[in-house]
């Protein structure tokens, strides 16, 4: 059982103001989408093969900007809501939650670069699972300080669920092996790095 851990848990600054709460998330997902060249993360996605289901390039953007905003509103909930209080088990909670978030949200931070800029399918898929499994153990810590709290994160587990599907299909797909679709200048795929798979 992951306890709190101040040197692995944000400042306490940034959970108690919903703007910081809600922003951080949000700032940081889009300064880690814009890092990865989103035009070359969109040919990436469309060049592989992918399992069934997979959602347009475009639908990720919203989708993942509306589930940070909820992450972080989540977060500034459970902890304004937790701190609070006088009994000293849900301030344990809360404490211990907050390092979870902050261990969720750098898994989540780090699987895009690994994802699509360093083609690292394992690494990716394995950072994914930890990570689904990290927000699902927080949302049942969060459920007994603010049951609010949890609600807010019940869509980002679900998706996270999703996005594991995706993440392992494509690996599976692709033999775990991104730069074999790799193209030399000038051939079929002009433009792009990859063979482009789509149907």
């Amino acid at each position: 059982m992951t306890t709190h851990i101040p040197s692995l848990t944000l400042p306490a600054f940034l959970f108690d103001s919903a703007a910081a709460s809600i922003l951080l998330p949000v700032a940081a997902g889009t300064a880690i989408g814009f890092s990865t060249r989103p035009k070359q993360t969109q040919t990436t996605y469309l060049a592989l093969r992918q399992p069934p289901l997979r959602p347009p390039p475009q639908v990720f953007g919203p989708v993942w900007t509306a589930l940070y905003g909820l992450m972080g509103y989540a977060a500034y909930r459970a902890w304004n809501t937790g701190m609070t209080s006088f009994d000293p088990r849900t301030v344990a909670l809360t404490k211990q939650g907050a390092t979870l978030y902050t261990l969720q949200l750098a898994l989540n931070l780090v699987w895009m670069p690994l994802f699509f800029a360093y083609r690292r399918p394992i690494e990716a898929t394995v950072d994914i699972v930890a990570l689904t499994a990290t927000t699902g153990y927080l949302t049942y810590v969060w459920a007994q300080v603010d049951e609010a709290a949890a609600w807010c994160l019940a869509p980002y587990v679900a998706w996270l669920a999703f996005a594991t599907y995706l993440s392992a299909g494509a690996g599976y797909l692709n033999n775990w092996d991104f730069a074999a679709k790799e193209m030399p200048k000038g051939g079929k795929g002009k433009g792009t790095k990859f063979v482009d798979e789509r149907p």
